[in-house]
C-alpha cells in the first residue's frame, strides 16, 4: 500500500508568499522568524532588567580605580590610551629583555645545529678499523694497499631501511632548524637596532648615494658627540 501511496501524484504545498500589495515591505515573516526575533526581544529586555536592578540596589559609596581611569563617550565607556605607560628607560630594558631571549634561542638552536651535524657526519663516513700491516718488499706492500682499498668501500645497499629512513628525517630537521637561525638572526638584528634608535643621541638615515656598500636594509649615523 505504501508503494501505490507514493506513486500517486500529490499537490505540492508551498509557502504563503508576500501579496503583491506589499510587496515594499520585503519578504513574509514566516514563524520560524518570529522565533528568532522574539528570542532576541526577550534577550534585550532580561539585559535591560538586570541593569535596573543593580542601578537599584547598588552602593552609593562603592569605589574602583578604573571609575577614574576610564570617560565616557556618547553613553560607552572607554579607557584611557595606554600609549604612554611605559617610560623611554622601561622601554629600553624591555627591549633589552626580549633580545636576551631572542639570542639565548639563537645560541641554543646553533648547539642542536652542531650537534646533528656530527651526528650525520659520523653516520654518513663509516670509521673503518685500522690493521698495520708488514711487508717484505713493494710490490707486497703494493698488494696489501691495494687489498686494504678494496675492503674500505662499504656498499650502500646494505643499510637498512629504516636507518635510511631517519637519516633523511635527520637530514630534514638540520635544513629546518638552519632556517630558523637565519630567522632568530634577522629578528635579532631588526630589534637590536631598534634599541638602539630608542637610545638618546642625535642621528639621521643615510640616503643611497652616501652608502659605501649598497644594502636594502637602512643603515644610520649616529653624530659623534664628545664624552667627559
Amino acid at each position: 500500500m505504501s508503494s501505490l501511496r507514493n506513486a500517486i501524484s500529490r499537490r505540492a504545498h508551498r509557502e504563503r508568499a508576500q501579496p503583491s500589495s506589499r510587496k515594499k515591505f520585503g519578504l513574509l515573516e514566516k514563524h520560524k522568524d518570529y522565533v528568532v526575533r522574539a528570542k532576541a526581544f526577550h534577550k534585550k529586555e532580561e539585559t535591560l532588567r538586570r541593569l535596573k536592578e543593580k542601578a537599584a540596589f547598588r552602593n552609593p559609596d562603592e569605589f574602583y580605580f578604573q571609575m577614574i581611569k576610564t570617560r565616557s563617550v556618547d553613553g560607552v565607556h572607554k579607557p584611557e590610551s595606554q600609549a604612554n605607560k611605559y617610560t623611554q628607560e622601561e622601554l629600553v630594558l624591555m627591549k633589552t629583555q626580549d633580545i636576551g631571549y631572542i639570542l639565548q634561542k639563537l645560541q641554543s638552536e646553533r648547539k642542536k645545529i652542531e650537534k646533528l651535524t656530527a651526528v650525520l657526519h659520523s653516520v654518513d663516513n663509516h670509521p673503518s678499523n685500522r690493521h698495520v700491516y708488514y711487508a717484505e718488499d713493494r710490490e707486497e706492500a703494493r698488494e696489501l694497499q691495494l687489498q686494504s682499498s678494496d675492503s674500505r668501500v662499504t656498499p650502500t645497499h646494505d643499510i637498512p631501511v629504516h636507518i635510511k629512513r631517519k637519516t633523511a628525517i635527520s637530514y630534514r630537521e638540520l635544513e629546518a632548524r638552519k632556517s630558523r637561525v637565519n630567522q632568530l638572526e634577522k629578528l635579532y638584528m631588526e630589534m637590536s637596532l631598534k634599541k638602539e634608535l630608542q637610545k638618546k643621541g642625535r642621528k639621521r638615515k643615510l640616503r643611497e648615494d652616501e652608502l659605501t656598500c649598497p644594502t636594502s636594509k637602512p643603515v644610520y649615523k649616529w653624530r659623534s658627540e664628545r664624552k667627559r
